[in-house]
Parts: structure tokens; C-alpha cells; sequence
């Protein structure tokens, strides 16, 4: 680029630009600066996605620089730039968290050129989903499930032998697993970032431009990103803290097969659990101080999986809330209230298990000193463009109050990014989002159920097809489950659906992408769908609204 001879006291920024797509763009950012007073040297680079503009601040300011770039139709400058002498602990980005958001921010960052910082503490580079969360749990499944078939039959001619479990070699494989996608999945992924640093370390805010990490090292920034996560929420009760309970963290590290354990809690963390360890041979019993498991679902899906769960040997304890816990040599007593108000005591010989739901990490952040907004259990809270009540402060995930899932955590991660550093103005929408709790059946949801309709005043209708209607549950012999449509009558669009199903959770994305596109049941209902396969279970869902489908010979519409 051409060098102008300047003698006065110059400065120098860096910044990063959006919207060159070839040398030829560089080029024409660098001549809009012709005949600008004070530009003494300007080097755009197209590779680098960034300029670099040596100045006298006597004759131009970064602004002026900056709005000559931004007055263009096709390029934009992202964020403010960073000026010579800044310092090796300014950056444009600093990211508090190590998790599935904070990556994707860091991947996000790193597309636009950003210095970024990001600052981890807790649990590994990963977070929650790789290392004790969704990976392990996931794993542990599907080995139990192996387990489970290997002992049982839904035909009458064939005779299972069982199988033999070598349960540490089971959780060796875990710990391989976990380890190997954190290194591909995480760590490599970022390893040959140029604008990335990474560092171990609790952060602190001193104000809303400065973090602490360590307690003795400072760092400031233009942006910031709160990904902290969120992590068990262990309830005040007597005794607790003295008896070594275990949480997933821990439970999913011991490679010595327990005898038994008690689970508190029936969350979907509880019973992805408690499904898995019994099939692995370890009795199973489950307190919950509701009335039934799964207890934000509806009665119905309850039930269903209930009934699974109990011909199977679990035992599960609704109503019953524990007050006090005390050890007894290597047992713990649990002394519970009962449904009638009456007090007992139960003995576990094993561990317990703490999985009474999750807590968001906001705490020990000083977030206090900077009057950052939170929720009544400690959420940050945020709007659709992840914005806190701080206009340089965003927070994504577990941390906050949207949905805790690890796929809006990274989605949040990353528009989060384009909104702080762009005029991108995404929005995060939740309305047709699909999850799934692996239980066996699967429990897989998307949109508004009936009570969340009725709630909102929405005029509605329900199909439920049982599976016993479905032609490939029955050559399955595996009829376990239904299909659960929800319809607004006035415009005959899906609202909503649930699944509860062998593997309901390969169904519910065609039923998310409905919901989100606003498609007609009567579409659905009309649509090809390949015979014997479990989807064919939408079509006669669909169909169930107007017909009696048990009237209907196969592939009939």
C-alpha cells in the first residue's frame, strides 16, 4: 500500500474488517483514504481480514477512520480497534468460560479477526457436555442398553444368554472417549488460532472494562462474553455434606462398580442415570420430593416411562422428601418425609447421588460490584441478542436464563459475537427447539405441549397415537410409547408435539422444522412417508386428527 512522509507524532490502529471478499476489496478500502489529512501509512490486508492505519491524531481521529470504512456499502469495521502500545492484556474479547459457548464465541471471534482472551476455570477445557455431561452420560447409555438387550427379547424364539460386564473397562472407554473428543472436538479445533489466547484462571470483574484472574493478574477489554455454565445444585439439608455423596462429576469417574446407590431427584439427569447404572448391575432406588418423574412433562409422559422404569427393578419414591442424612458405618441413613406426613428412614448401602437440578455458576464473577442483572436463582439475565443490562457485557448457556441444552449454548456463543462486534442484530428464537432425555423410551419434545397452549390462551387440539398403531413398533414388537400432536384449530398449524419412543428422539426434528415453518397438520397428513419405518408414526398422528387410523389398512391415508 502507498506510504505517505509525515514527520509529527503518529499513532497507529488495528482494525478488523468485514466484508472483503478478494485483494481487489483491500485495495479499495486503502484508496478511500486518499487525500485524507494525516494518514501517514494504511496496510489492508484481505488474508488477514484487517487494517492497519499509522496517523497523526492531530489531523484525524480513529473515529474519522473508522466512519470513512463504515460509510462504504460492503465493508464494516468490527468493533474499536486496537491502538499501538495497548498492551499484551487488552484484548477486543474476553470470554469467562471454557464450555461449548465459550468455543463457539472463540471460533466466531477468531472468523473476524478479534483478539480474543478466553479465561477457564472448574472443569476442563470442554465444559459440562464433554466431560461430564452429554459425552459420558450418552456413552453410559448406550453400553447399558447393550446390557439390557443382550438379556432380553421382544420375540418369544429367540432366547437372550445375558452378558458379562467388565464395568471398569466400560468406564475406562468413557474416560478414552471423553479425552479424545475433548482434544478433536475443543483443543484442536482452537489450536492454530492467531488471535486466541487461552489461560486457566478464575475471573474477577474490578469494573465493567477489567477482570482479575487469580486474584492477581488484570486484563481489560472491549467486549466481554460470560460463559461460566452451570453446575449441580446441592440442597441445605442436615447431614448432607458429611455422608460423600456423588454427583454425575463424580459418579461417572468411578470405574469400581457400586453395589447400589439412591438418586435425589427425578430430572432428566437422574433418570438418564438411573436407567443406565441399573442396567449396569447396580440396584437403583430414586427419591423425589414431587408427585412423579420428569415432573415438567405432562402426567402422561410420566407415566409412560414410570411404567418402564419399575419392570425393569427400579424403585421409585414419589412424594417422599429427605430432611436428614446420616452415616452408619459404610451405609447412609436417609431419614425421608412421607407422602402422609409421617417420617422413615431408609438405608443405602451404597452412594447417594445428588442430581436435584443445576445451578447457574454466577457466583465469586464480582458481578455484584458491576450491577450486572440477575434472575431470582442466580441467572444472568439476557434478552433474544444474549445482551445483559451492561451494553459491553454479554452472557450465553447454562449461566443464563435460556433454554440449557449444549446446542443453543454454542448458538448463543456465536451470535452473541456477531452481535457484539457487528451490527448483525440476531436473535435467538426457542419456539420450535427440539430436545431429547435418553431415557429408554426416549422422551423427545419440541414446541408448546397442551399445557403450555392452554396457558397462552391458544385455541388447540390433540392427537395421540399409541404405538400400537404403528405398523414398525408392532414387527418391532416393541409398541412402548405414543406420538403426541398439537394443532392450533384456527390455522391448522403444529404447534407442538412429543414422542415417547424406543428412539423418539430421530423423530423430532421433522416435527421441529414444522413448527418453525408454520407447516399445516393436513400437510403432514398428505405427505409420503416410507412404509415401516417409525416416522410413519407422524402421518397417522396427522391423520388421527379426523380419522380412526385402527380403521385404516397400511399405507391407506
Amino acid at each position: 500500500m502507498e506510504e505517505i512522509k509525515n514527520n509529527t507524532d503518529i499513532s497507529k490502529v488495528t482494525l478488523n474488517i468485514e466484508g472483503m471478499t478478494c485483494d481487489h476489496c483491500a485495495m479499495s478500502i486503502a484508496k478511500r483514504f486518499d487525500g485524507k489529512k494525516g494518514i501517514s501509512k494504511r496496510e489492508v490486508s484481505y488474508g488477514k481480514k484487517r487494517g492497519e492505519f499509522t496517523y497523526d491524531p492531530s489531523l484525524i481521529t480513529k473515529e474519522e477512520i473508522i466512519d470513512t470504512i463504515n460509510t462504504s456499502k460492503s465493508y464494516r469495521v468490527v468493533g474499536n480497534g486496537t491502538e499501538n502500545g495497548s498492551g499484551k492484556n487488552n484484548f477486543d474479547l474476553i470470554i469467562i468460560g471454557g464450555g461449548s459457548a465459550a468455543f463457539s464465541a472463540a471460533i466466531k471471534a477468531e472468523e473476524l479477526g478479534l483478539s480474543t482472551l478466553m479465561v477457564n476455570a472448574g472443569l476442563p477445557f470442554g465444559g459440562t457436555c464433554v466431560n461430564v455431561g452429554c459425552v459420558p452420560s450418552k456413552t453410559l447409555i448406550r453400553a447399558a442398553e447393550t446390557v439390557y438387550h443382550a438379556k432380553h427379547s421382544n420375540f418369544a424364539g429367540i432366547k437372550p444368554k445375558g452378558a458379562d460386564i467388565d464395568f471398569a473397562r466400560v468406564i475406562k472407554d468413557k474416560k478414552q472417549l471423553v479425552a479424545t473428543l475433548q482434544e478433536k472436538k475443543y483443543m484442536d479445533v482452537v489450536g492454530d488460532f492467531e488471535s486466541l489466547q487461552m489461560i486457566e484462571g478464575w475471573a474477577e470483574f474490578l469494573d465493567h472494562k477489567t477482570i482479575l484472574v487469580n486474584g492477581k493478574d488484570k486484563y481489560t477489554a472491549i467486549k466481554f462474553i460470560i460463559a461460566t455454565g452451570a453446575t449441580t445444585n446441592v440442597p441445605e439439608i442436615e447431614g448432607l455434606d458429611d455422608i460423600g455423596y456423588l454427583t454425575n462429576v463424580s459418579l461417572f469417574e468411578l470405574e469400581e462398580k457400586l453395589e447400589s446407590i439412591t438418586i435425589m431427584g427425578a430430572g432428566y439427569i437422574g433418570l438418564e442415570i438411573a436407567m443406565a447404572y441399573n442396567r449396569l448391575g447396580v440396584k437403583v432406588r430414586i427419591i423425589e420430593f414431587t408427585d412423579r418423574v420428569l415432573r415438567t412433562q405432562t402426567p402422561d409422559i410420566s407415566e409412560e416411562l414410570e411404567k418402564q422404569m419399575k419392570s425393569e427393578g427400579i424403585e421409585i419414591l414419589p412424594n417422599f422428601r429427605a430432611v436428614k442424612f446420616e452415616k452408619d458405618g459404610d451405609a447412609t441413613i436417609i431419614h425421608c418425609k412421607c407422602p402422609d406426613g409421617s417420617l422413615t428412614k431408609i438405608t443405602e448401602k451404597g452412594k447417594v447421588v445428588i442430581a436435584t437440578g443445576t445451578k447457574p455458576n454466577s457466583q465469586k464473577l464480582g458481578l455484584d460490584t458491576i450491577n450486572l442483572s440477575l434472575g431470582d436463582k442466580g441467572h444472568i439475565l439476557v434478552n433474544e441478542k444474549m445482551e445483559t443490562n451492561l451494553p459491553n457485557i454479554y452472557a450465553v448457556g447454562d449461566v443464563t436464563n435460556t433454554p440449557a441444552f449444549v446446542y443453543t449454548a454454542a448458538y448463543e456463543g456465536k451470535i452473541a459475537v456477531e452481535n457484539a462486534f457487528s451490527s448483525a442484530g440476531k436473535k435467538a428464537d426457542y419456539s420450535s427447539l427440539p430436545w431429547v432425555v435418553f431415557t429408554d423410551p426416549q422422551i423427545a419434545g419440541a414446541g408448546l405441549d397442551e399445557a403450555q397452549a392452554e396457558a397462552q390462551k391458544i385455541p388447540f387440539e390433540i392427537s395421540k397415537l399409541t404405538l400400537d398403531n404403528v405398523p414398525r413398533a408392532l414387527a418391532a414388537n416393541d409398541t412402548r410409547g405414543f406420538i403426541k400432536l398439537i394443532r392450533n384449530t384456527e390455522t391448522d398449524k403444529l404447534i407442538g408435539a412429543r414422542v415417547v419412543a424406543s428412539e423418539g428422539g430421530e423423530l423430532i426434528q421433522q416435527l421441529s422444522m414444522a413448527i418453525k415453518h408454520g407447516i399445516a397438520v393436513k400437510d403432514l397428513a398428505d405427505s409420503f412417508y416410507p412404509y415401516l419405518t417409525l416416522g410413519e408414526g407422524i402421518k397417522l398422528a396427522a391423520i388421527t386428527f379426523g380419522k380412526d387410523v385402527s380403521k385404516l389398512s397400511c399405507c391407506a391415508s
